[in-house]
């Protein structure tokens, strides 16, 4: 497995990136600790833990599918900030489920009081925590981090975990995927209006405005 790195790189006239390649081998696994240390070392590169410590490299998101991103992160953060029952987080944050894994949802709601009983260390970190509502983003290649078998393997792993609620958002088939609790995800085509439920009173996705990138 590679990974591009980016440490800076001067001389007198000029600062660049130069990236350096880190090298891992395929059989190597690294416990939570060390994969924080190796995040730490490394803050250019965009990597998971999966619950068996191995390291998985995220290529960065197409311009389409980060624009969608950061729609579907303004409604949760609007949501969050319309009440003091939760708090969002973007598809930068880490969290430490509880089988050891190091995963980063697209979008997450955590309850407020789960958030605040953290310490100030574990806030710092990956929270030790699974979010109780996980949304995945889908792109139109059926291969990469994107591509839908990866990201159902995702809802599998968070659903495992504890989330009580998990949205797979597919946009070049207008489609969602809604992962509850436990048991089977269902599919719903053509939705307007993308409703939580009574554990998330008062939360909707306006899908268009996400479909629209």
């Amino acid at each position: 497995m590679t990974i591009s790195a980016s440490p800076l790189t001067s001389d007198s006239s000029t600062r660049f990136h130069a990236l350096v390649p880190l090298r891992f081998p395929s059989d190597m696994r690294l416990t939570p600790v060390q994969f924080a240390l190796l995040c730490a070392e490394n803050r250019d590169a965009v990597l998971e833990l999966a619950s068996d410590g191995q390291v998985r490299e995220m290529t960065p998101t197409g311009s389409e599918t980060g624009g969608r991103n950061i729609e579907l992160a303004f409604q949760l953060q609007r949501f969050a900030r319309s009440g003091t029952t939760w708090k969002a987080f973007d598809s930068s944050t880490g969290f430490r489920l509880p089988d050891d894994s190091v995963l980063s949802p697209d979008a997450s709601l955590v309850r407020l009081d789960r958030w605040q009983a953290l310490t100030s260390e574990q806030r710092r970190g990956f929270a030790p925590l699974c979010p109780d509502l996980v949304v995945e983003l889908a792109s139109p290649s059926d291969e990469g981090p994107r591509a839908l078998p990866s990201l159902r393997s995702k809802l599998a792993a968070y659903q495992a975990n504890g989330a009580r609620l998990g949205w797979l958002l597919i946009p070049h088939q207008q489609a969602v995927e809604v992962w509850p609790t436990s048991g089977a995800p269902q599919r719903f085509e053509g939705l307007k209006v993308l409703e939580a439920g009574p554990e998330f009173p008062g939360l909707q996705l306006q899908l268009a405005e996400i479909w629209g990138g």
